[in-house]
């Protein structure tokens, strides 16, 4: 491993910082229990979250849990990582594991689940069944997820078997239901988590037929980023007098994200790009189109700086491998399309740059959702060559974010991104990132389910499954790369790994350093 810069780090680790923080987190410790008590969770499910490192409710679940809780319709909306999967994942469970329901001393009909939770992509129900796997443990309740792409044969002996909590993509749920393996009449309550994604990726008349099939006076909750023209129709059709709540809305400012715009002429483009890439922390960086999400990945790894991708033309089992690498540390940048994002919730994403920028404001929104989550900070940086400066402006407008712009140099990508830019030698590479797969074949899986995702472990009563995803690897400090220090030279072809750029000339210059 060579280090291509040595750029300041923005540290914290002042005496007075340290304390100041353990008097934070013992306070919240002390108010954790009466925090959400008084909301209604039951005491159960808030030793829980305790253990999960939940404190203290967020703005959505504060405004959403008594409501919910009650028994009332809810409208959510509040930006990706604002805490809505626990904003429903508490009612739904409280409900049925309430000893006053008469359900609830039942074991579930075969193919009738009491819940259902529909999410548009595979990866982001995978990672609701996760939030979901603590709570239904200790509430003695089954949860399986399905979604398409794979074999469904263990989908149904779950389902034939009863389950509680189903977490489902809409293309994967209609196959089954068609198919007679699924019935919707007892549902209890049903969740239907990024709506407006739902909207945007055609799903919404799959979603009303859905939601036709459930109990008409059942519970219903609906979570969107932003509420627009198809998703304001499935709410009047479908919710019972909703109680609305909005708390951190995509629209609105959050005050840890920066937002910044770099010019670029085309010729420096590649080089401030893998420059961001190699600082240290996570970084994702978004691509229009999934040719150019595999085409960037590939090329970060030949200068030495270990990347995933993340696209509709890989398989399963290669998506999971290349998020599990990425959310474990042992890759820190994950090259994603707009797709891909509504399904990626990592934790301590520090940087989010438009490789690509969207063409339509509330992509940028989602793809900056990334980062500064929960009230994290973040970074995120837009790419613009002169001829997308025009666009570039247009989109922050209707986005209403007021970016810094500023022609990319030295100075400011220490600013952007400060700390040592680690460039690995190609075995290294190959050590971290999981072998490269080949594309998903044109022909589609049995059924519909490959439009929504993939499948998942199946789960019995009591005991919930253990989820989709490895366990989550110790992380490394910010400013390290990975775990335990590298050797040797950067691959063939890149001795330079990461651009430094001259201000004086307004250019991309290599350098060894």
């Amino acid at each position: 491993m060579r280090l291509i810069s040595r750029w300041p780090r923005r540290t914290d680790h002042s005496d007075r910082a340290q304390h100041e923080r353990a008097g934070r987190d013992a306070h919240e410790r002390t108010n954790v229990t009466s925090d959400f008590a008084r909301l209604g969770v039951p005491s159960s499910l808030v030793s829980v979250l305790n253990e999960r490192g939940i404190q203290t409710p967020t703005p959505i679940q504060a405004a959403t849990l008594p409501d919910s809780l009650a028994g009332r319709d809810v409208l959510g909306r509040g930006r990706t990582g604002s805490g809505k999967t626990f904003a429903f994942a508490l009612p739904v469970v409280t409900r049925l594991a309430d000893p006053t329901n008469p359900t609830s001393r039942k074991r579930p009909s075969s193919g009738r689940p009491r819940a259902l939770i529909l999410a548009p992509t595979r990866e982001l129900a995978a990672q609701i069944a996760e939030s979901f796997e603590g709570l239904t443990k200790a509430s003695r309740l089954s949860l399986l997820t399905i979604f398409g792409g794979v074999n469904q044969n263990p989908q149904v002996r779950a389902l034939q078997a009863g389950v509680d909590v189903l977490v489902a993509t809409p293309g994967r749920l209609l196959d089954l239901r068609d198919q007679g393996h699924l019935r919707l009449d007892a549902v209890e309550v049903t969740v239907i988590d990024e709506a407006d994604h739902m909207s945007d990726m055609g799903f919404l008349p799959g979603v009303k037929k859905i939601l036709s099939a459930t109990p008409a006076r059942s519970q219903r909750l609906l979570f969107s980023a932003t509420l627009d023209n198809a998703v304001n129709v499935l709410v009047k059709q479908f919710l019972h007098d909703p109680v609305v709540h909005e708390a951190d809305s995509a629209q609105s400012p959050v005050a840890t994200m920066e937002h910044h715009v770099l010019t670029v002429s085309a010729a420096e483009r590649s080089d401030v790009i893998a420059d961001l890439a190699a600082a240290p922390g996570r970084t994702i960086l978004f691509t229009r189109t999934k040719h150019g999400a595999k085409k960037l990945a590939k090329q970060l790894n030949g200068r030495g700086i270990p990347a995933v991708d993340l696209h509709g033309n890989l398989s399963q089992n290669a998506r999971v491998r290349n998020l599990e690498a990425f959310d474990s540390g042992r890759v820190e940048t994950l090259v994603a399309t707009d797709i891909a994002a509504r399904g990626i919730h990592v934790d301590d994403v520090a940087l989010v740059v438009h490789a690509d920028p969207p063409t339509e404001h509330k992509a940028y929104l989602h793809r900056s959702g990334r980062t500064a989550r929960a009230g994290s900070s973040g970074t995120v940086i837009t790419i613009a060559t002169p001829d997308q400066r025009g666009d570039v402006q247009g989109l922050m407008r209707a986005a209403k974010i007021s970016p810094t712009v500023t022609a990319a140099s030295d100075a400011i990508l220490r600013e952007l991104a400060p700390g040592e830019r680690l460039v690995f030698s190609a075995a290294e590479v190959a050590d971290r990132t999981p072998a490269p797969a080949q594309p998903t074949p044109p022909k589609r899986a049995s059924g519909r389910g490959g439009r929504g995702g993939a499948s998942a472990p199946t789960s019995s009563r009591p005991q919930a499954s253990r989820g989709h995803q490895a366990p989550r690897a110790q992380q490394a400090p910010r400013g390290q790369r990975g775990g335990g220090t590298a050797s040797g030279a950067a691959p063939s072809g890149s001795n330079r790994g990461a651009a430094t750029f001259s201000a004086s000339a307004g250019r991309a210059t290599r350098r060894s350093r």
